[in-house]
C-alpha cells in the first residue's frame, strides 16, 4: 500500500455518482479531508474485525468485499469499481470493519477518516443526506443478496447477476474475473457454476466467448430469476 501526496482533483470528487447534487463548498471540504492510497493486486485494504479507518472512494481499479468462514470459504459481498464508495456500514455501525476488502488489480483510493467524516457531516448537512442514501442502497443490496442465497437456486442467482451486469446485452470479462471469483459472489463452487452456465447456453438464453457473455433472450433470462411462490 502506498500513501500518495499531490494536488487533489476536485473534478474527480464531483464526478462520483454518490456525491451528485452536493454543493461545491461541501465537495471542497470532502476533497480536503480525503487521503490518497494505492493498493497493488492482491493487497488487502482492510481486514474484517480490524479498527475502521474510514469511508473509501475508488478513483481507479477494482476490488472485492468479502466475508470468510472459519474453514476458509469465501462469500463475495460485492465487487467495487471506479466511482464507487464503500465501507459506509462499517463507518456508521461501529469501530471495526464488517468485511475484508482486497484489491483485484492496482487500485487508487481516497479514504475519509472516520472522525473527519463525522465532522464533515456535522458541518455540511447535505453530506449527511448523501451518506444516508448510500447506506440505504448498501442495505438494499445486502437484502437482495440474502434473498438470492436463501431463496434462489444457483441458476437463478446467475441469471440475475448477468442481467444486473449487462450493458447493451453484453457482460465484458475483466482480467481478474475467474470462475472462482464469480462462484464466490454467487455463493457456490466453480463446478456448479459451470453447469448453470451450460444450462443457460443450451436453453439459448446466453452466448459465451473468452471475453464476453452475451444475453440472447432477456425475457427468458428474467423469467429464470422469478421466485416460485
Amino acid at each position: 500500500m502506498k500513501r500518495e501526496t499531490g494536488p487533489k482533483d476536485l473534478g474527480f470528487f464531483s464526478s462520483v455518482p454518490s456525491f451528485a447534487g452536493v454543493d461545491m463548498d461541501t465537495m471542497q471540504a470532502v476533497a480536503q479531508a480525503a487521503i490518497p492510497r494505492t493498493f497493488e493486486q492482491g493487497q488487502v485494504v482492510f481486514l474484517e474485525g480490524e479498527p475502521c479507518a474510514g469511508l473509501y472512494i475508488v478513483e481507479g481499479g477494482w476490488l472485492r468485499s468479502l466475508k470468510m468462514s472459519p474453514t476458509g470459504r469465501e462469500q463475495v459481498i460485492r465487487f467495487v469499481g471506479p466511482g464507487e464508495v464503500f465501507n459506509e456500514i462499517g463507518v456508521l455501525a461501529g469501530e471495526t470493519n464488517l468485511v475484508t476488502v482486497e484489491a483485484l488489480e492496482t487500485a487508487r483510493l481516497w479514504v475519509i477518516p472516520r472522525q473527519a467524516l463525522f465532522r464533515l457531516i456535522d458541518e455540511h448537512p447535505l453530506l449527511c443526506q448523501v451518506v444516508i442514501q448510500n447506506l440505504a442502497r448498501r442495505t438494499l443490496h445486502l437484502m437482495n443478496l440474502v434473498e438470492d442465497l436463501s431463496l434462489r437456486p444457483v441458476e437463478a442467482r446467475l441469471a440475475r447477476y448477468l442481467l444486473e451486469q449487462a450493458v447493451d446485452g453484453l457482460i465484458s470479462r475483466r482480467h481478474w474475473s475467474t470462475q472462482g471469483q464469480l462462484a464466490s459472489r454467487l455463493g457456490t463452487v466453480p463446478d456448479v457454476l459451470n453447469r448453470a452456465l451450460r444450462s443457460l447456453v443450451e436453453e439459448g438464453l446466453i452466448q459465451l466467448d473468452r471475453q464476453h457473455k452475451q444475453i440472447l433472450n432477456q425475457p427468458g433470462l428474467e423469467e429464470k430469476t422469478m421466485l416460485n411462490v
